[in-house]
């Protein structure tokens, strides 16, 4: 365990970009062998490079937010540390100390709450920050690429709640590099167009998010739309009632209220639509309007 907190520790910036890209890539061609859909037969107009280029963009410029703002991690980690404040300082202060490995535990349960499930359950209650949350939900091909299809203003918006989860949870940055390091694998692993056998899912799924669960959150319309939120951990939906399973092959990807292609397959129009008018969902009921003499 020292080791592993050691080797986080002092992470080469190398080896975290090796991670991003190994991960695209292992999961690339996993998915081109295996796929769960194969796009190119169902929708005459796809073009998988040109539908990656997109994402890869969004993946680059999530790079460049976050290695902007990456001092203010730091700075936040090192100040909890530094005042024993959190989840993991308390803990240490409790009589019976618990060991290493039992706390990065608790700690990446912890971040994964607060700096994922939480931040994505949040994007898609609150109008302004789903506006922006919107750009991940209009891919209709999903896959591993689709993992950082982030527009820029959600990659700060998820930056905060992460900064709130370091913390929340008072964990030291070598805490604070592994899970952003199983953060960007689990969500490559899990956007990626493969299923994962019936008992693999179930092994799988008693311990992270697989691909058969996440898919169905990018299901069209409403309410499956609003399920799943998870990205390493399963149980924060069991827990918080927001779970749905649905077969792979009943999917259908993409967002009802930008169903033309001209909208969720162009960059200009992706990186406008945050500023656009609000459009409420087509598949959610709408609430009828008193009628007043």
């Amino acid at each position: 365990m020292e080791r592993l907190v050691d080797y986080f520790e002092h992470i080469p910036s190398l080896h975290r970009s090796l991670i991003l890209v190994g991960g695209i890539t292992i999961f690339w061609l996993i998915e081109s062998a295996v796929p769960l859909f194969r796009f190119n037969q169902v929708e005459p107009g796809y073009r998988k490079m040109h539908h990656a280029g997109i994402n890869i963009f969004f993946t680059l410029t999530t790079v460049v937010v976050n290695f902007v703002l990456a001092f203010i991690l730091l700075r936040t980690s090192d100040w909890a540390v530094s005042h024993q404040i959190g989840l993991l300082p308390w803990i240490d202060q409790a009589d019976v100390r618990w060991p290493l490995w039992a706390e990065a535990i608790v700690g990446l349960l912890a971040l994964d709450l607060i700096g994922a499930w939480l931040a994505h359950w949040t994007e898609h209650q609150v109008k302004f920050l789903w506006r922006f949350h919107l750009i991940h939900h209009t891919d209709t091909y999903v896959d591993t690429t689709t993992a950082n299809r982030h527009h820029p203003g959600e990659s700060v918006i998820r930056f905060a709640f992460t900064t709130l989860a370091v913390l929340v949870t008072g964990a030291p940055m070598w805490l604070v590099f592994l899970y952003q390091a199983l953060s960007v694998m689990l969500s490559q692993f899990n956007h990626a167009n493969i299923e994962l056998p019936r008992w693999a899912n179930r092994l799988l799924g008693l311990f992270i998010v697989t691909p058969n669960m996440h898919h169905v959150h990018h299901h069209y319309v409403l309410p499956v739309t609003n399920t799943n939120y998870g990205n390493i951990f399963p149980y924060w939906d069991r827990l918080f009632g927001t779970y749905h399973e649905m077969a792979g092959r009943d999917l259908h990807y993409g967002v009802d209220t930008h169903p033309e292609p001209h909208e969720h397959s162009h960059l200009g129009s992706l990186l406008r639509i945050p500023f656009q008018k609000y459009r409420p969902p087509v598949g959610q009921p709408q609430k009828e309007e008193k009628v007043t003499a």
